[in-house]
């Protein structure tokens, strides 16, 4: 079944669900077996979660990199799948997955880019993120101007009163880095948290009291209960919030922007309508090619769940490989895949466009 659009849906051998770390990789794996991908991505850029929630942050545990953040992660995968020339269809999430009589999947994105293909790679990540709001009447007018869920240019936020609210590593990380000198160094920071206690790193709440003892930024305990904006010229401004502390009293506070933190909540989002096997918000797969329920369709890193699933980078890796090899005999029914070794196999290097080492 094909929905009513004029364009012809793009005929491919394998669709990719997510553009984070293991997405990429799927797409290194899938390409040494001489497959072309197209990957599809909710986010505007790749890189999935380490790109949206830590991209400056470091990464201790990818098998031979002591240490990268997200962004260094993210580059690095894609240079290393470059050789495969994968197609990204960013800023759009699949809507629609309807296997046709001839075994292959209808895909259909928001946007109404479709596909035709033989097999389809979830690797969707815990599923779309969305950041929990902060509940205050008229507040959300502002968001995207002066009310953040996460910090996309620091540089906004140089010179400026910024109250920051939330009790997690984000908070506490962004705080520091904006009253700490530096090229972002904020003219103000205040964090607002509605207790005492925090979830961050023991380190960061002792550097964030030291710096209030120094003056270098205020801890309020409290919580956001009003606002106060200014119209002028038809346009508003957000000027002040005011904060109902512990002790039962409001303070009027002023600011030029407002960053919430109070963490993301994962969504399966239509993923949860596709028939496939879920358990607890997870696709169930087998372990020899980690596939669902539904042959041709794979599930690879943290969406999928199986006895003794981890939950690391490194395990959707695995994951990729395995889910390559089970795609090919739907792929390629007639062929015969033989593994490889990238280290001596020429027609390996050719795929991946190197000159074949000399041995002595």
């Amino acid at each position: 079944m094909y929905s009513d659009q004029a364009t012809t849906p793009i005929d491919t051998d394998a669709v990719i669900i997510g553009a984070g770390p293991v997405g990429l990789f799927q797409v290194f794996e899938l390409g040494l077996l001489e497959v072309k991908a197209h990957v599809i991505d909710s986010l505007a850029y790749p890189g999935g979660q380490p790109i949206e929630l830590y991209p400056d942050k470091p990464i201790y545990d990818i098998p031979a990199i002591p240490v990268c953040t997200g962004k260094e992660l993210t580059d690095a995968l894609m240079k290393q799948i470059a050789p495969f020339g994968p197609t990204f269809h960013l800023g759009q999430t699949v809507t629609t997955v309807q296997q046709q009589d001839d075994g292959r999947f209808y895909v259909e994105t928001d946007k109404h880019t479709r596909f035709l293909t033989k097999t389809i790679f979830i690797a969707a990540g815990v599923g779309a993120f969305e950041p929990r709001l902060l509940k205050v009447d008229g507040l959300e007018a502002f968001q995207g101007s002066q009310v953040h869920y996460r910090v996309k240019d620091p540089s906004v936020f140089k010179g400026k009163n910024i109250i920051i609210v939330g009790g997690g590593d984000s908070a506490l990380d962004w705080a520091l880095n904006f009253a700490q000198e530096g090229e972002n160094k904020a003219e103000s920071v205040i964090l607002i948290h509605r207790r005492d206690a925090f979830r961050a790193a023991p380190a960061s709440v002792a550097k964030m009291h030291e710096l209030c003892e120094a003056y270098e930024m205020q801890f309020m305990v409290g919580q956001i209960t009003d606002i106060v904006a200014e119209t002028a010229l038809d346009a508003s401004t957000l000027k002040q919030v005011k904060v109902t502390g512990a002790d039962g009293v409001t303070r009027t506070v002023p600011l030029d922007h407002l960053l919430v933190f109070f963490g993301l909540s994962p969504k399966l989002g239509p993923i949860a309508h596709w028939s496939l096997d879920i358990e607890r918000k997870q696709l169930k797969v087998d372990t020899e090619k980690f596939s669902t329920n539904i042959p041709g369709i794979f599930a690879v890193g943290d969406i999928n769940t199986y006895p003794g699933k981890k939950k690391l980078i490194l395990s959707g890796f695995h994951e990729c490989a395995l889910a390559a090899f089970g795609a090919m005999p739907i792929i390629f029914p007639d062929k015969k895949v033989h593994l490889q070794y990238t280290t001596t196999s020429p027609k390996l290097h050719k795929v991946l466009g190197v000159e074949s080492p000399v041995f002595d």
